[in-house]
């Protein structure tokens, strides 16, 4: 190899290459280990066939945001295999351009390619620290604006029914959702409305946002709207970090549910979330589970109810035995106390005998018919309080039972519908004197 000094004359020059082949000397020379730098990812991209990673590397000034340093960086497929994994982990972020990373790097120069940066190792924790600093930043700016608690403070629908559904409609997660929901084993009617929208990849945020401005158009249809996707990577979840989407989300006119997919972290859109469940069928066991509550409520208010007829119905009964019992002798009493009036003024008016007769024969004929009509009144209110009593056995449980009838149920709960039972669910039959186990076929 030809060496140079800088006393080359004009008739000996070097070429390119050996200028260049100077260069990679003097690089490697002057660079002969490994460095950790920090910078910001540019330009990735992973070539199909290779399996190498290409990007730059790039320093941007703090206050203008200009770029000050430039840097073209090499990943090779192997150690890009072994590094986009855990990285990818650790962070929940797909290794893209934006990403403020520290690498170890070994410093390169070709005498084609030129200078170059080859990655040899990524410090996640580094990556890790800015996205975190980046999602708290978010958080303490809604909240800054008071927005970030908005939609929790929503009064949440007693009977949801009407749902907005803002997801995919190829994801899994929402067929999930859907039979679910629809087939719930109580049969409470629910009415569901297909927002569609991108749930992965970079237009998630502005396509989830363009499905909200259109459930907001018909904001009074509907009771809740609800934010599904089946599953996923953390890194296909960072969408739900972003500033744009949160604040849509958190000054929603209606309470937001999600069921994003995701457990080892809360995004910043289930923060502002009136109500944020782990997977599309929690939100629909949610959804039911607010109907159950109110069909309890509807249970021991008509408990009550009937407790209360029955206790009036009791009252009555026994205030006409008692007047049943007291009528005949007050009349019996008011009789011979008029007796005793008329016998004394007929001592006294022993002249007016024929008038006593009379009024004597008068008292006894409305002593006869007084004592007809409190039996008849009693009588009636006898046969009333009778049928009230057979109408009251008639409608019993017990009494339905003793007539051939018999109750279904299910893990304690009554079936109504055929509907509701399916091949292999065990039921208990009740009859009027036992109960039997059965399975369905």
């Amino acid at each position: 190899m030809r060496l140079f000094n800088n006393m080359e004359s004009r008739d000996n020059p070097m070429t390119l290459s050996e200028l260049n082949e100077q260069v990679q000397l003097a690089v490697h020379a002057s660079f002969p280990e490994t460095y950790w730098v920090r910078a910001e990812t540019s330009d990735v991209r992973v070539n199909a066939s290779s399996g190498h990673c290409y990007l730059e590397f790039v320093e941007k000034d703090a206050h203008t945001g200009q770029i000050v340093a430039k840097a073209r960086g090499t990943i090779w497929s192997r150690t890009w295999y072994t590094l986009k994994t855990p990285f990818e982990n650790i962070t929940g972020q797909s290794f893209a351009s934006g990403l403020k990373v520290m690498v170890n790097i070994s410093v390169e120069f070709h005498k084609l390619y030129g200078y170059s940066l080859t990655v040899i190792d990524i410090d996640p924790s580094y990556t890790l620290g800015d996205l975190v600093r980046k999602k708290q930043e978010i958080i303490l700016r809604l909240k800054a604006e008071g927005v970030f608690e908005l939609n929790r403070e929503l009064p949440f629908p007693d009977l949801p029914q009407h749902i907005a559904v803002i997801t995919s409609p190829t994801a899994a997660g929402y067929e999930d959702f859907v039979n679910q929901l629809l087939y719930n084993q109580p049969g409470y009617p629910f009415l569901i409305k297909l927002f569609p929208a991108v749930m992965q990849g970079e237009k998630t945020e502005e396509s989830v946002i363009a499905a909200l401005d259109r459930v907001a158009q018909y904001a009074e249809l509907f009771d809740v709207v609800v934010l599904i996707r089946g599953g996923g990577s953390a890194a296909d979840l960072n969408c739900f970090d972003s500033y744009p989407l949160a604040a849509h989300c958190a000054q929603f006119p209606l309470p937001l549910i999600t069921g994003i997919g995701h457990e080892r972290d809360d995004s910043i859109v289930d923060m502002v979330a009136h109500t944020r469940m782990k997977t599309p069928t929690a939100v629909a066991a949610f959804l039911i589970g607010k109907r159950d509550e109110q069909a309890g409520e509807l249970n021991r208010l008509q408990q009550h109810i009937c407790a209360g007829v029955t206790e009036i119905l009791a009252r009555h009964k026994t205030n006409l035995k008692l007047l049943a019992t007291r009528f005949p002798a007050s009349v019996t009493h008011l009789i011979e106390w008029n007796g005793m009036l008329l016998t004394a003024a007929g001592n006294r008016l022993s002249a007016t005998h024929l008038l006593i007769q009379k009024q004597q024969l008068f008292l006894t004929g409305m002593k006869q018919q007084l004592q007809h009509l409190s039996e008849s009144f009693i009588k009636d209110k006898n046969e009333e309080l009778e049928l009230t009593e057979q109408f009251l056995k008639l409608v019993s449980l017990d009494y339905s039972l003793k007539r051939g009838y018999v109750l279904t149920l299910k893990d304690g709960k009554i079936v109504r519908h055929a509907a509701g039972l399916a091949a292999g669910d065990t039921i208990t039959i009740r009859y009027a004197d036992g109960e039997r186990t059965a399975v369905i076929q």
